[in-house]
């Protein structure tokens, strides 16, 4: 069988597409549940076996389904409640038309859930099994589903074609007090905010990007666009009230001379009011509410505004404390350590040298090395190392042309470094045991007879990692410098699976030891 090279890549002989669209595609997150593309291929296999129309939570079907029902629903929660307050029951045959396509896609919602595959949290594998995926939506979102999903759209539908073809004022005037009930009703639509916010939720677990990003950019959307529906939301429901009231004398409707004005207008209006008190601006006019049901609406919009605020300040403290952990953790440890080095009285000049240190040895995001080394596959730390430092040893005379296994051995030997300008990296005449391969930056070598500039990739201490000797010069760091260091120790212990190279190196030495090699 053929290895998955895309979304159910190795099946598309064996399936017709709209098959292969149930199946689980290849990214991030299928990956991040089953391990590897194996796994995902096995669970391709798992769900043809089972010989059920089930559609697949990671399959492109269902990333593109929950991208449409979330545009469908938002623009819903949007339209209803301006059609209830302001169209007056002129909302027109393209709006009535997109209510009965909007209720025809929700109640088909509500019957694809009954062939939704699930995903847990905890789960290794997706839930296929057409018994437990009824059962799990029977017992948690089927009730709200399908009363969010009451076909109100018909209702209006129906009832409009036959008041328009009624000429009785009687039953004119029974079917203007039924089409206000109905259009009460369908606040119930409403409910289908719910499903906003699963669609939100599921978006992240299907996503094809950083994980992370992901989840800030959906959780950051996600918040705006609830504000915006609180308020507009709130706008409506000033205009809406009145309008049930018939609009008394002294609402605010009739005071503003609003009642033959276009939608907009009112709309502009009505939000105007809702943003004034949700931010405790003004009543969003010259005067006071005159009664007690418009004092009542005031007041729950400035609760709602007060809430409003909560949430985003809360949300917005908590986004801002997760974003960027790794700068955070540094300024925590640049703080301890300045507590220390103040406990400890260390001169200013040795102060600043210390934290000009820590900012070019971690750049301001402070990271474990080691542990990260130390939990990655041994394959992975090759490959991370081969990528930094093989370019290094490739430039040094006695490791061209070696075996690769040879040089793969050294590079996880190596140990990375980093030095200030000034500061001498090793001195003339002193047992050295290590050989420094400089990454980035500029340093001099000095010794009694001549002095040399090395830079990015060089390198200096060949002897005294053959021969354990004394460096012959002195090497100072000119700027910042970020260098790979080999010790003896860990040299010698490569060479023990490697006799061929050692006896070559030990000639080298050899011929070197009278030399002027640092």
């Amino acid at each position: 069988m053929e290895k998955l090279k895309g979304p159910t890549a190795g099946f598309t002989k064996a399936t017709c597409g709209w098959r292969a669209l149930l199946l689980p595609q290849l990214n991030r997150q299928s990956l991040y549940v089953y391990g590897s593309e194996v796994a995902v291929e096995k669970e391709c296999i798992r769900q043809l076996a089972s010989g059920v129309f089930v559609i697949h939570p990671f399959s492109p079907m269902r990333s593109y389904y929950i991208m449409c029902m979330m545009a469908i629903t938002f623009l819903n929660l949007i339209g209803i409640p301006m059609e209830i307050a302001f169209m007056d029951g002129h909302s027109g045959l393209a709006w009535e038309s997109f209510n009965v396509f909007s209720d025809t896609l929700f109640l088909l919602d509500v019957v694809l859930n009954f062939r939704m595959g699930i995903i847990t949290e905890d789960a290794e594998e997706a839930i296929l099994d057409i018994k437990r995926i009824r059962v799990s939506y029977l017992r948690t979102w089927f009730i709200p589903d399908l009363i969010a999903a009451f076909p109100i759209g018909y209702i209006l539908l129906f009832a409009d074609l036959h008041y328009h073809n009624d000429d009785s004022p009687s039953k004119t005037n029974k079917m203007m007090r039924i089409l206000m009930f109905v259009r009460i009703l369908s606040l119930i639509r409403l409910a289908r905010v719910s499903r906003l916010v699963r669609f939100f939720n599921e978006v992240e677990k299907v996503s094809n990007a950083n994980l992370e990003v992901v989840r800030l950019f959906f959780r950051i959307l996600s918040l705006f666009m609830m504000i915006f529906l609180l308020c507009h939301w709130n706008g409506c429901i000033q205009y809406f009230v009145p309008m049930l009231e018939e609009f008394p004398s002294d609402c605010w409707v009739r005071k503003e001379n609003l009642m033959n004005s276009t939608v907009i207008v009112k709309y502009s209006w009505g939000v105007f009011r809702a943003l004034s008190q949700m931010i405790a601006l003004s009543y969003g006019s010259m005067d006071a509410p005159e009664n007690y049901i418009e004092m009542w609406i005031v007041m729950v919009s400035m609760v709602s505004g007060c809430m409003m605020y909560t949430i985003l300040v809360a949300n917005a403290t908590t986004m801002i404390a997760n974003l960027d952990p790794a700068a955070k953790e540094y300024k925590s440890k640049m703080s301890r350590l300045e507590h220390y080095m103040t406990f400890m009285k260390l001169p200013p000049e040795l102060q600043l040298r210390i934290s000009n240190y820590y900012q070019a040895r971690y750049g301001g995001k402070w990271f474990d090395e080691k542990y990260v080394m130390d939990t990655v596959s041994s394959s992975l730390k090759e490959q991370i190392l081969m990528v930094m430092c093989s370019r290094l040893l490739r430039n040094v005379p006695m490791f061209q042309n070696r075996d690769e296994n040879f040089i793969s051995e050294l590079l996880l030997k190596l140990n990375y470094e980093v030095f200030l300008e000034g500061d001498v990296i090793v001195r003339q005449n002193v047992p050295g045991d290590r050989m420094f391969f400089v990454d980035h930056g500029q340093v001099l070598l000095e010794s009694d007879s001549y002095e040399r500039e090395l830079c990015d990739g060089d390198f200096f201490g060949e002897t005294c990692v053959l021969t354990k000797g004394k460096h012959l010069a002195t090497v100072k760091a000119l700027t910042d410098c970020q260098c790979f260091c080999l010790s003896w120790h860990d040299f010698q212990n490569t060479l023990k699976g490697f006799p061929d190279i050692k006896k070559d190196l030990e000639k080298i030495a050899q011929l070197n030891s009278d030399g002027g090699l640092v």
